[in-house]
């Protein structure tokens, strides 16, 4: 990067008038900060996103067993006779209301077994417990009603300073007013509202399966930890991603938006009120090239009628000298004065004081 020309300005200018004017600067800066950062993480928006349809595919496939319902009914009322009610039976000779001649026997009463699928195993109720738990904690997200992470900076400095510089009085006055204001309510494609609420139809899509309707007109006990790692639950692909979902969630609270907020109105005179000096001597310089330019100008105009009388007259004092050869005396001594250094004031005093005598000279001569 080029350097900035104020700088090129600073290094050009004498450092005694630098150090005359810093030394005179007399300066207060007031200043306003207004902070309120919001941060709010999403990673359970993500994780839960990616989640359902693991839990879906166990709602589809629930872990199920078998439940034997044992009960004592009258013959004409059982369904079926199977082998353990034969078993039963011949232990309980007491329900034997007749023998025929033919060997037959007639119950008065039979054991009647029926067979029944449960959910209602320590899977499904970990499922179970889990989809409750999401749903909570996307209910508690939503009362919040931070659904993005934002932040307000806004830094107000008022600075007023004052200098001289010989008999040259400066005044300043700077007002300043920064504002950042962001807000992030995207991730994707999709802002977070909409997300949240699509999260919260996949979840209600979840609650109206047939095993968690069941297990919740049971009233089933919720898992609580720790978790019992049986092979289903280490083995199932379905399942690890739930229980990755599951720690989330246990080391994760609702409410864990941070949200920072720093308000601050002050005298400061420490850094930056230096810095601001500074740039009041930088200011002051920029301004001061009005006055260089007026010289520079002004000297211009000096040098170009002094330089115009001194040729007119070293020109009359060497009228009858040729052109040529009065241009390669005076170009001689050009040379002399701007190529070599080591030429002395003395000489080039000399060097006029020739040319002064000989039109002296020359005045005397048209006097006699």
């Amino acid at each position: 990067m080029e350097k900035l020309k104020i700088i090129k300005l600073l290094e050009n200018s004498s450092e005694k008038d630098q150090e005359r004017f810093t030394n005179n600067i007399r300066s207060s800066l007031l200043v306003n900060t207004d902070l309120k950062r919001v941060e709010t993480d999403f990673e359970w928006l993500d994780l839960m996103e990616d989640t359902i349809r693991y839990l879906d595919n166990i709602l589809r496939n629930p872990n199920r067993f078998i439940i034997n319902e044992e009960e004592i009914v009258k013959i004409e009322l059982a369904r079926r006779t199977t082998v353990e009610s034969i078993r039963h039976l011949s232990k309980h000779t007491n329900f034997i209301q007749k023998i025929e001649d033919n060997g037959d026997v007639k119950p008065s009463k039979i054991l009647n077994i029926n067979k029944d699928e449960s959910y209602d195993t320590y899977e499904n109720r970990l499922i179970y417990t889990l989809i409750d738990n999401m749903r909570n904690f996307v209910e508690i997200k939503k009362k919040s009603l931070i659904t993005a992470s934002s932040v307000k900076d806004v830094k107000k400095a008022k600075y007023n300073a004052r200098s001289s510089i010989g008999k040259e009085q400066v005044f300043l006055e700077l007002n300043y007013t920064s504002s950042l204001i962001d807000k992030k309510d995207f991730q994707g494609d999709v802002p977070i509202d909409k997300r949240i609420q699509k999260l919260d139809d996949d979840i209600s899509m979840l609650t109206n399966t047939e095993v968690f309707k069941t297990l919740k007109k049971l009233h089933v006990a919720r898992v609580i930890p720790p978790i019992k790692k049986t092979n289903v639950i280490l083995k199932n692909t379905n399942f690890q991603y739930a229980m990755k979902l599951w720690d989330y969630l246990q080391n994760h609270v609702a409410d864990d938006t941070k949200i920072v907020k720093a308000n601050k109105k002050y005298e400061d005179n420490g850094i930056l009120k230096e810095y601001l000096n500074n740039t009041f001597l930088l200011d002051f310089l920029a301004m001061d090239t009005l006055n260089e330019s007026v010289n520079r100008k002004q000297k211009k105009e000096i040098i170009e009628e002094i330089t115009e009388n001194l040729i007119q007259r070293i020109v009359e004092l060497n009228v009858d000298l040729p052109e040529s050869e009065l241009k390669e005396k005076i170009g001689d001594k050009i040379a002399i004065i701007k190529y070599r250094k080591e030429a002395s004031l003395m000489e080039i005093q000399n060097t006029f004081s020739q040319h002064i005598k000989s039109y002296l000279e020359k005045i005397e001569d048209l006097k006699i």
